[in-house]
C-alpha cells in the first residue's frame, strides 16, 4: 500500500517514512500541500495521505479540501502540533473538512500505526 506523507518538517517526514517503511508500506513524500497535490496526480496508486496542517505554500486544511474534490474516497490522516493556539482547533477543523482521522504531534510510531489501522 502506498502512502503520501505531506509535511514541511524534514525530520517529521523522515520519522513517519521510516516508521511506515519498517511496516512494509511504500512511501512517497512532499514538503507542502502544493507538492502533495502534484504527487497525488502523478502517482495514481496512493491509498492514504498523511498531511500536516500548518505548512507554507499550501496548508493542510486547503489541501484536504482539494483532495476531497479530486478523490472523495481517499483516506486522509491529518497531523498537527498546532503552532501557538494548540493542535486541537486545527484537528477539529481538519475533521470537519474531510479528514478520516487526526493525530496530535508529537506522536510515537505505535500511535501512528494505530491511527492508520483505524482507517481500514
Amino acid at each position: 500500500m502506498k502512502i503520501l506523507v505531506i509535511d514541511d518538517d524534514p525530520s517529521v517526514r523522515k520519522f513517519i517514512s521510516t516508521t511506515l517503511k519498517r511496516e512494509n508500506f511504500t512511501v512517497t513524500e512532499a514538503e507542502n500541500g502544493k507538492e502533495g497535490l502534484k504527487r497525488l496526480q502523478e502517482e495514481k496508486d496512493i491509498a492514504i495521505i498523511i498531511t500536516d496542517l500548518l505548512m507554507p505554500e499550501k496548508e493542510g486544511i486547503e489541501t484536504i479540501m482539494e483532495i476531497r474534490k479530486l478523490n472523495p474516497s481517499l483516506k486522509i490522516l491529518a497531523i498537527s502540533g498546532g503552532g501557538k493556539v494548540g493542535p486541537e482547533n486545527f484537528l477539529l477543523l481538519a475533521d470537519a473538512v474531510g479528514a478520516n482521522a487526526t493525530l496530535k504531534k508529537p506522536f510515537s510510531g505505535q500511535e501512528l500505526l494505530m491511527s492508520l489501522r483505524l482507517l481500514d
